[in-house]
């Protein structure tokens, strides 16, 4: 059983803080996944989801440029970024996650929020998937520190993924 993401009902978010004392916001706007499941359940479901690293959005175009930039993600050279789970055990999430040239296995809590069959008859399947990663371990090492000693830009950085995806036929 096949199911694609519905992009129009989704969102890929990151949050980071900045300075250390707010939170930045951005979110991905060109992202496809999908799910391969036996059933309903989606026990034991392979997940695989891909963004496009242009289409980041953080809703200050310098900052975007910059993230796209060499100093974070280098889009020129790496296009996009991967993830393509291991396990699911209904609960948490365990792929490998690859940005630029770094491929590490990350884990995702996992909510399934339901089943529903929308106006047009068609089955979706309602997702919220958090985690957390260090942006460092993935080559994003682009750093400052401001005049009172604060860095500029956390190495935390928060996944927050709404998905809801659509049953093929």
């Amino acid at each position: 059983m096949n199911w694609k993401i519905d992009n129009t009902h989704s969102e890929i978010t990151f949050k980071v803080k900045h300075m250390m004392i707010s939170t930045v916001t951005g979110h991905f706007e060109n992202f496809d996944a999908t799910i391969n499941t036996n059933d309903e359940s989606f026990d034991n479901a392979s997940f695989e989801f891909n963004a496009k690293i242009d289409s980041i959005n953080t809703k200050n175009k310098d900052r975007d440029t910059h993230l796209k930039s060499e100093d974070f993600f280098n889009s020129e050279k790496f296009p996009e970024m991967k993830f393509v789970s291991k396990s699911f055990d209904g609960q948490q999430l365990i792929g490998d996650l690859t940005i630029k040239d770094v491929t590490k296995t990350v884990k995702l809590d996992i909510d399934l929020n339901g089943i529903a069959v929308d106006p047009y008859g068609q089955t979706k399947a309602g997702f919220e998937i958090s985690g957390e990663i260090n942006r460092k371990e993935f080559n994003l090492t682009w750093n400052a520190v401001t005049e009172a000693g604060s860095i500029v830009v956390s190495d935390k950085v928060k996944l927050v993924i709404d998905a809801q995806f659509i049953k093929q036929a």
